[in-house]
């Protein structure tokens, strides 16, 4: 499969830097998980390596940079879901999906039943091969995420972005969509996710990126990011760390007295509009 590999990373806007510098490798197979307060920059850096923001330094899948594929190679290669995509026409779940093969258009082997193929997969793999038929306006906001996801599995492609892609869903379809991208990863393919719940990161991620108003605080496995200490200090909570099966797990427990007041004075965030 593919490589990314990224190198003094830096997004800014209007003079202000929002992210960065960033650094890091991403080899098959892996999942990577963002996780930081809101306003730390886990969505800008995934639509920074998305290529969808100007920015400073380098993106290399394989080697190649991002920036210079012609844009239907690259999407192609790369495959990403953002946290507020909408759609606003009427149109079969299954038509949405279908999307997702557009950038194979033209390119030998893509032929109907190919195509065909391609899509009753992803469906099938996202849990929404029952609702293919349905308009998108008579969807649940967790039905709309699955097959947003299963659009995003549709182009095939050896690296994934999601941005929250469980924020909509509920327990159970939580687990399976976490579940669903760690199958991808055992097929040979790399993801990386934005997160919010830590329990969700700390037991399916393989590796963790922590920021905090931008900046890379710390990187490794799960539980070494994870840590009662580091949790206080970025997000201002007291959490139980445990472990299960191998697995470490975090629950928020309380918020650190004060830590509130701090946050309210730090400068607005900008990720409600895309680019925290």
């Amino acid at each position: 499969m593919s490589r990314l590999e990224i190198a003094a990373l830096e997004v800014s806007l209007g003079g202000r830097r929002l992210l960065g510098p960033l650094d890091l490798a991403l080899g098959p197979g892996e999942l990577l998980g963002f996780i930081g307060p809101n306003g730390a920059g886990k969505s800008t850096a995934l639509r920074a390596i998305a290529q969808l923001l100007p920015y400073r330094g380098q993106i290399r899948l394989d080697g190649q940079p991002l920036a210079g594929l012609d844009p239907r190679a690259r999407a192609r290669r790369l495959a990403y879901l953002g946290q507020a995509d909408r759609v606003e026409w009427a149109m079969r779940a299954r038509d949405l999906v279908a999307l997702g093969r557009y950038p194979w258009q033209g390119v030998a082997g893509e032929g109907e039943a190919r195509y065909a193929e391609a899509i009753e997969r992803a469906m099938r793999a996202a849990d929404v091969w029952g609702l293919r038929e349905r308009p998108l306006d008579r969807l649940s906001g967790g039905e709309r995420a699955r097959v947003r996801l299963a659009r995003a599995l549709a182009v095939e492609a050896p690296l994934l972005l999601a941005d929250e892609p469980v924020a909509a869903a509920d327990p159970c379809h939580q687990l399976g969509i976490m579940e669903l991208l760690r199958a991808q990863c055992a097929e040979g393919r790399s993801v990386i996710l934005v997160l919010h719940d830590l329990t969700l990161a700390s037991r399916f991620c393989d590796r963790l990126l922590l920021l905090d108003r931008g900046a890379p605080v710390a990187s490794g496995l799960p539980a070494e990011v994870l840590s009662a200490e580091r949790l206080r200090a970025v997000y201002g909570i007291e959490a139980l760390v445990g472990g299960e099966a191998g697995r470490p797990y975090v629950i928020p427990w309380s918020r650190v007295p004060l830590f509130a007041v701090e946050t309210a004075q730090k400068p607005l965030s900008l990720e409600g509009d895309g680019l925290g």
